[in-house]
């Protein structure tokens, strides 16, 4: 990446191949945010209550903590269960909000069939030429083992 234009920036895609169907894998990914997803890349971590993705096109993608605390990350674009979702992702590169969805990045989740008893979940998170300057090193961050390979990994995890 090193040189090249910040509004050609690559997305990043991960997939993990799941047992069962997509229509499983959709529910678990959308439904059970909070069971998988890493505590420590939350705002409220250890007393974090609950990560919701509100099921409908214009929906709030948000983490909630004690007292109330509630943070944005997103609106939900495209609500297509079992095959779909795709939200906003209002998370800057130094993990603060991004209140002003014109600077926000989008993710992208499809639900396949993998076989016949498997599915196969494709994420691509593309956008970071909005996030200015910081946009490549943020691309970097969440294309490393330590991004979204690791967030998709405890996703498949969490599918029993």
């Amino acid at each position: 990446m090193t040189g090249q234009r910040n509004s050609d920036l690559e997305p990043v895609r991960h997939s993990v191949t799941l047992p069962g169907p997509p229509e499983r894998a959709f529910v678990a990914f959308t439904e059970g945010f909070a069971g998988w997803w890493p505590r420590e890349y939350t705002w409220s971590q250890d007393v974090l209550e609950t990560i919701t993705i509100e099921p409908k096109a214009g929906g709030r993608c948000f983490e909630r903590g004690p007292d109330g605390f509630e943070c944005d990350w997103g609106r939900v674009l495209t609500w297509d269960p079992p095959h779909r979702v795709l939200f906003t992702w209002q998370i800057g590169p130094s993990r603060e909000p991004v209140p002003n969805p014109a600077r926000a990045g989008e993710v992208e989740v499809r639900f396949l069939s993998e076989g016949a008893h498997g599915a196969r979940v494709e994420l691509e998170h593309r956008g970071f030429a909005r996030h200015g300057e910081a946009g490549e090193g943020y691309r970097d961050a969440m294309a490393s083992e330590q991004g979204w390979p690791l967030i998709l990994d405890r996703f498949a995890a969490s599918i029993d």
